[in-house]
């Protein structure tokens, strides 16, 4: 029962690499068809000159050496030469083409991985550590490049090399060439058992050398918190162990890969010995003429090559597989959030949000969002407060379509989000958050990004209106400095500040503020607020905010708390609420609420609850 189980997973497994190896094929064949035939040109050029070669030494010695014909030096010695010119034209033409078309079906696939990790939701990168999946990537592309190169070269190169090769040794002696042909069995043997072995061990390699990159990645973008806690050697313990499981690993891909060169080692020198001694006995016995023997020697060590590549191919077409089927993973992975089959561009005539009874949960049984209703109206200001945990960021994200709500509707202008493109919904809303992201470019660049067609002049207009211009301007080339990885040169508040020009630019009618002036000091919190005060007007805001003090002036303050709204109104309707959320919060980050203060049994009972009430 065992047997018949390992029998039909092997069955299996072989399907599946020949209808990888087929997609692999019909997506990149087509369109290289002109150069793959050229190549394979090429290397039948090279395959035929070096069968010819081995043929050409019997008449060298023979008719040369032993019945000394002077006449045909010339025309032997014009043959050999020929056959090396054309062999090295033929190998370069055929390396270069393989080369571009490698190079390009790597970029193919790059671009096509790229695209589909921007199609993928957000919860793909929230599960998936980026330096790992980046080492994956990397990684693994090139092995689609492998599979095609390998099998075009073992077929049009090495088969062919070995047939014309077999087919001189045939010619010259078939009683030596059928003796040689024994050692092909155990060969085959040997590569099916080795390649069933090195299928699970290159994948558990692949993943470890991805884990390593990964970690790494990680501890130089951490590099200042590691400093700063003396976490080295914690970190070094860590990464240590991890590279040696991936070196135990490597090791043993190839102790596994490498056990077919000391039997085909072995199996070659059984069979070209006995070909010396049974040529040598009959050329010394028998007084026959070496040329025959000569030329069976060459074509059989001329052989030994192409047919180790051979016998290697499945080998290396295993790990090539490996590889190229986590590309075909990622490249098959379902998008979660597509749009929907009638989904139309969003229309924001006025930006009215409604979130209606919405309920939501990252992982289930585990709700974020429990019923939670709330509107923030046209042009106005809509501040989100609470304690962490009360999902105040989990709404922006809903609001951008990042997730799906498990139950109820978000709607913008009476449109469920969810019936229109994301890209029209998005491009309706420029986000600031609380961690402002740079990417690697200029200033320019980086405002640019809020709005791909936006003019020099606009970009310019938004960093004044952003209070950016002065740091900006001060700057080695100005907008053209390079801000290095995630705005390294700059401040936070320069951060910051960039961010909010990117949203500026991008001149959307919705305006999404997450706790972005949270980690700023007083002066750069007072330049970033002036700037966002003036990026809100007229603009539909949704502000979530850890201090309650720049949202005092906000139109409609909604409270959350659990994962429901629970107190709404203006910052002086909440503040004279007794015992309210909102004016307990108040109290606590120093507000001077009169009932709050004037009530000692209050005042008590909020300081007693302050280690819960710290607020997001």
């Amino acid at each position: 029962m065992t047997l018949a189980l390992d029998r039909s997973d092997e069955t299996a497994e072989a399907q599946g690499v020949y209808a990888l190896l087929k997609r692999i094929f019909s997506e990149n064949a087509r369109l290289y068809t002109r150069s793959y035939v050229i190549a394979v040109i090429c290397l039948v050029l090279v395959a035929g000159t070096t069968a010819f070669s081995a043929w050409i030494l019997k008449d060298v010695i023979n008719e040369i050496f032993v019945n000394r014909r002077a006449e045909l030096i010339p025309w032997i010695c014009a043959a050999v030469f020929g056959a090396f010119a054309i062999r090295g034209v033929a190998s370069y033409i055929q390396a270069v083409l393989l080369a571009k078309i490698g190079n390009d079906i790597v970029a193919r696939y790059q671009k096509r991985v790229f695209a589909r990790l921007m199609d993928l939701g957000v919860n793909f990168f929230a599960t998936s550590r980026s330096g790992e999946l980046a080492a994956r990537i990397n990684g693994n592309i090139s092995a689609i490049r492998d599979v095609l190169n390998l099998t075009i070269t073992s077929l049009a190169r090495d088969l062919i090399s070995l047939l014309g090769l077999i087919g001189v040794m045939v010619f010259t002696d078939w009683f030596l060439s059928l003796v040689s042909l024994l050692i092909g069995p155990p060969l085959i043997i040997a590569v099916v058992y080795i390649a069933r072995r090195i299928r699970a061990v290159t994948r558990e390699t692949v993943l470890l050398n991805a884990r390593v990159a990964g970690t790494m990645q990680e501890v130089a973008q951490g590099i200042t918190v590691v400093k700063a806690f003396t976490m080295e050697q914690q970190l070094a313990a860590r990464i240590g162990w991890l590279i040696d499981q991936a070196f135990e690993r490597s090791n043993k891909l190839v102790s596994v890969s490498e056990r077919m060169t000391p039997l085909t080692e072995f199996l070659a020198g059984a069979a070209i010995a006995g070909v010396i001694g049974y040529g040598g006995y009959h050329t010394v016995v028998n007084q026959e003429p070496p040329g025959a023997v000569m030329a069976f020697i060459a074509a059989l060590l001329l052989a030994y090559e192409p047919a180790r590549r051979l016998a290697r191919l499945h080998i290396n077409m295993e790990r090539a597989m490996v590889n190229a089927r986590m590309i075909y993973d990622l490249l098959d992975m379902e998008v979660q959030q597509n749009d929907a089959p009638d989904a139309v561009p969003l229309e924001v005539e006025k930006g009215r949000i409604v979130f209606d009874r919405v309920d939501f949960s990252y992982q289930e049984g585990i709700p974020v969002l429990h019923d939670l209703s709330l509107v923030a109206e046209e042009g106005k200001t809509t501040a989100i407060v609470g304690a962490s945990g009360a999902g105040k960021s989990t709404l922006i994200a809903l609001l951008q379509r990042f997730y799906d709500p498990v139950d109820g509707q978000i709607l913008i202008d009476g449109q469920d989000i969810r019936r229109v493109t994301k890209g029209s919904l998005r491009g309706r809303i420029a986000y600031v958050s609380q961690q402002p992201y740079l990417f690697e470019g200029t200033i320019r660049d980086n405002i640019r990004y809020g709005r791909a067609e936006a003019s020099d002049a606009e970009i310019e207009e938004a960093a004044r209106l952003a209070n950016a211009e002065d740091f900006i301007l001060a700057q080695p080339q100005g907008y053209e400095t390079e801000v290095g990885e995630n705005g390294i040169t700059l401040s936070g508040g320069q951060r910051q500040r960039l961010s909010i020009a990117r949203a500026i630019v991008r001149n959307a009618p919705i305006l999404l503020l997450d706790e972005a002036t949270s980690s700023l000091d007083n002066d750069s919190e007072k330049l970033v607020q002036d700037a966002l005060d003036k990026v809100m007007k007229g603009r539909t805001t949704i502000v979530i905010a850890h201090r309650l003090s720049t949202v005092v002036n906000a139109d409609r303050i909604v409270v959350m708390e659990a994962g429901r709204v629970v107190e709404e109104g203006n910052h002086r309707t909440l503040i004279n609420k007794p015992g309210g959320v909102y004016a307990r919060f108040y109290a606590l980050q120093g507000g001077e609420q009169p009932d709050l203060l004037d009530k000692k049994p209050a005042r008590n009972a909020a300081k007693e609850e302050t280690p819960s009430a710290a607020v997001s």
